[in-house]
């Protein structure tokens, strides 16, 4: 549990949006846990006693797959690499991350959160206005673990 924190934590690499995004990716094709930071926050947080990394600030940690469901469906395939890609790529109603990024941000980019297809929140055309400034401000880590559910609550309290 210690190393994973200190993956973490006190990361010695921290990869990009950019980055994550090449091919072949850097980003695991294993179950894990991972964690974000941010060069600019947005107005409101108040990062006072959060961890830092250099110029970078952790603000959200997350997990891949989530725990197995219990009512006998098939656990979910998703990976460090499925999961990382879809907050960078996707749209806000697939991923908290960018979900909670476009509600922060939204006055600072001037976009508005909206009702998609299928009546699901995102941000539409302006997801884009989130990709880029996570091009310039976000970074993440992570740490490959089989069981990571297991260990989410105790990696954040850490």
């Amino acid at each position: 549990m210690a190393a994973i924190s200190q993956r973490l934590t006190g990361p010695s690499r921290l990869w990009s949006r950019t980055e994550v995004l090449t091919r072949p990716s850097p980003v695991p094709a294993e179950p894990g846990i991972y964690a974000w930071y941010f060069r600019e926050l947005p107005g409101c947080v108040d990062a006072t006693g959060c961890v830092r990394n250099g110029d970078s600030t952790l603000l959200y940690i997350g997990i891949s797959p989530a725990a197995p469901p219990k009512k006998g469906k098939p656990p979910s395939r998703q990976t460090l690499r499925s999961r990382i890609r879809r907050h960078v790529t996707g749209d806000a109603s697939r991923s908290t991350l960018r979900f909670t990024l476009g509600c922060l941000l939204a006055p600072y980019l001037g976009i508005e959160l909206r009702v998609g297809c299928g009546g699901r929140m995102n941000f539409l055309a302006e997801e884009l206005a989130i990709s880029e400034w996570m091009d310039r401000n976000a970074s993440v880590c992570w740490a490959q673990h089989a069981e990571p559910w297991k260990i989410k609550e105790a990696t954040i309290r850490h």
